[in-house]
């Protein structure tokens, strides 16, 4: 027998109808805390139907538009549970596009706000077809940045220059 659309479902429940493990649902739930299942005696979870709908909405960016967590929670900052909620449901309607262009592209984002406010020193830039621009040159310390900071950006333009040189070889072979 099938439950109700209005019914509370078990974290069991959700998981199934999401396809994603029961770990993965408390993972989230500390990560978005705008998700706040009940809990019972015992720690025993009930998912309200909106919630499993920003669960869909989640996993759908997570998942399936390859937004990082960070991102997910930006957009839910900036725009709302409601637009979360909603985008599974402008997805399942038809067009699959359609909620997606609403999303504010972070990464360009944050790429452009680091390159207008200098953070990054001068350099060539990595680009291809759909990607954002990100100099290529390790970050140089400016106002606003600690050592540590400027240290992460390092690393993490040294990983991406790694990454560049295996995709380059790969498509070498």
């Amino acid at each position: 027998m099938d439950k109700s659309p209005h019914a509370f479902r078990t974290i069991s429940e959700v998981a199934d109808e999401l396809a994603v493990p029961k770990h993965v649902l408390r993972f989230w739930e500390g990560k978005f805390n705008q998700l706040r299942p009940m809990k019972r005696g015992g720690g025993r979870r009930y998912y309200r139907p909106e919630d499993v709908d920003l669960l869909r909405g989640i996993r759908l960016l997570l998942y399936e538009e390859g937004f990082t967590i960070k991102g997910v929670q930006k957009i839910l900052r900036e725009q709302g549970v409601r637009f979360v909620m909603g985008c599974w449901q402008l997805a399942a309607d038809g067009d699959p596009a359609a909620p997606i262009s609403d999303i504010p592209d972070v990464a360009l984002e944050a790429a452009q706000e680091a390159s207008a406010s200098g953070q990054f020193g001068p350099g060539r830039v990595i680009a291809g077809p759909g990607a954002s621009a990100l100099p290529a040159t390790p970050a140089q310390p400016a106002g606003g940045l600690s050592n540590l900071q400027v240290e992460q950006l390092n690393a993490v333009m040294a990983e991406l220059e790694a990454c560049r040189a295996m995709l380059s070889a790969s498509k070498e072979n």
